[in-house]
């Protein structure tokens, strides 16, 4: 009886469908069974294609949902320097053989103008967004334009921080790009192009309903303040898409790179390993996060001054956001979890920042739990005076610096933690520390209550699942600059094996 069910779902009984024989009512006819029972069958044909294919998608999910489980009974030290599962993955960005070459520029629906908006690796993640909108709409996109007007007032060009000609030529066959609508074209256009600004995380669905319409009549067409625009989760070679412009295509112009390889060779004849750490606590950060770090009224006063900028902010209670672990660790705080986690006094840090709130005063008691404790200003001296009046190319110097370290600590959820967390995942699943700040925090105010040796356990035991392993990542799980699940594959266990016995050469 299974076979008769109507499209909601319901059973159909024995009564509604074999009726007895009786004077006034002709008996139902073979054909009408048949037909009946052909009718449901095809439903049913349907309903069950449409669930193994539901149960095929949610299965891939579930695979990627995590990528590397760890054993159960794996419950002993971690290795602070390296994971040892890295060798297990590696990042895999190449498009399907169903996703087509770009179109020409003559071809396209238009040319796409985007208007960057915030610091460098904020406007990073628009640039990669604008690639893949770009796409979508089948349109050429426009060297994008980085942002005047933030809080660092920096007026840097994308060719004076990216490599412009790399990023044009690495993503030739996925989008189209020119560093200028075509003169003729802007002289023939009766109006100028038209201005929007899209929501946040809009899906392809958006640019394709309310974009694409606009461009198609106008030509050319500018988003403003392009900064998460694009949803989170997209088609996965959309995906693909994203990490080429952001891991390969965004490539820093060779004076940034030169000094920044240049940091990196130095730190390592000191050290043949060392920790990058991002502190980030500029007088913005601090102000934006509305937390308070114990300078008493003057503190408040500065930094609720800057917060104003922000009109939209609302009023936060700084002891309860500390409390529930929404605020950076202070340089001291942070270098007692790196102590407790095992990395011995004479570890080399470099220190990546711009201008620290309060100074040489703040830095004190993490350089005297690190002395060998270095910054850009201290090694790169005379070499740096080109870059100082633009905060952009001093934010890129030490992205490289901490893109090449062993270890890189975060100290916030800020876009550059964000991108580079996701670029050592991508590039093999480098050591990258999250501090588990609110599990920590309680932690640290009891730490004159407990021995040395026990706030170092309790340190190690919270923060398993914040040390970069490779099954802290799943799928959906925060932005996807940080957490690109789509771009990371497991490698063959013949690979693996291989390696092992010395044979594998990597891919």
């Amino acid at each position: 009886m299974a076979l008769f069910q109507h499209q909601n779902g319901s059973v159909v009984s024995n009564k509604h469908v074999f009726i007895r024989a009786r004077p006034q009512r002709k008996p139902i006819s073979t054909s009408v069974i048949c037909g009946l029972m052909l009718f449901c069958l095809g439903m049913i044909s349907l309903l069950t294609g449409h669930m193994a294919s539901e149960l095929e998608r949610y299965s891939q999910r579930l695979a990627r949902q995590s990528l590397f489980n760890l054993d159960e009974s794996n419950k002993g030290p971690i290795d602070i320097w390296k994971s040892e599962y890295a060798k297990y993955f590696y990042g895999c960005s190449e498009s399907s053989p169903k996703f087509p070459d770009a179109i020409s520029e003559k071809e396209s629906n238009g040319y796409l103008l985007i208007a960057a908006s915030g610091g460098l690796n904020q406007q990073r993640t628009g640039i990669s967004d604008a690639v893949v909108v770009a796409r979508i709409l089948n349109a050429t996109l426009v060297v994008p334009e980085l942002d005047h007007n933030s809080y660092w007032k920096d007026d840097s060009d994308f060719v004076n921080i990216f490599d412009v000609d790399w990023f044009i030529s690495y993503l030739a066959k996925d989008v189209t790009i020119v560093k200028r609508v075509p003169d003729k074209f802007m002289r023939s256009m009766e109006k100028p192009p038209y201005t929007m600004r899209v929501p946040r995380k809009s899906p392809p669905e958006f640019y394709l309903d309310q974009v694409l319409p606009i461009l198609k009549r106008r030509h050319v067409l500018q988003l403003t303040k392009f900064d998460y625009r694009l949803a989170n989760s997209i088609d996965e070679d959309l995906q693909k898409l994203r990490c080429r412009a952001n891991f390969h295509a965004l490539r820093f112009t060779k004076p940034i790179q030169e000094l920044g390889q240049k940091l990196v060779m130095k730190m390592r004849e000191k050290a043949t390993r060392f920790i990058a750490v991002h502190l980030r606590l500029e007088p913005d950060m601090l102000a934006f996060s509305g937390c308070y770090f114990g300078g008493g009224d003057k503190e408040r006063y500065e930094l609720g001054e800057i917060r104003k900028r922000w009109e939209t902010l609302p009023e936060i209670d700084a002891v309860a956001e500390w409390r529930r672990g929404k605020c950076p660790l202070t340089p001291h705080e942070l270098g007692l979890m790196l102590r407790a986690l095992g990395f011995e006094n004479d570890t080399c840090i470099y220190v990546a920042s711009g201008e620290i709130y309060g100074g040489e005063e703040t830095l004190a008691p993490l350089r005297d739990l690190f002395p060998n404790f270095y910054t850009k200003e201290m090694l790169a001296n005379e070499d740096l005076k080109p870059f100082l009046p633009y905060s952009s190319c001093l934010a890129a110097i030490d992205f490289i610096v901490c893109d090449e370290s062993d270890v890189f600590v975060t100290n916030n959820k800020g876009n550059m933690a964000k991108i580079l967390a996701g670029r050592r995942r991508y590039m093999g699943h480098k050591r990258t520390i999250r501090p588990n700040a609110k599990r920590l925090s309680p932690l640290l105010r009891e730490r004159d209550q407990m021995d040395w040796d026990i706030f170092a356990e309790k340190v190690r035991a919270v923060q398993r699942g914040f040390m970069g392993e490779p099954d802290e990542m799943r799928a959906g799980r925060g932005e996807f600059h940080e957490y690109p699940y789509s771009c990371i594959c497991q490698k063959p266990a013949s690979d693996i094996g291989s390696n092992e016995s010395g044979g594998h050469q990597g891919k």
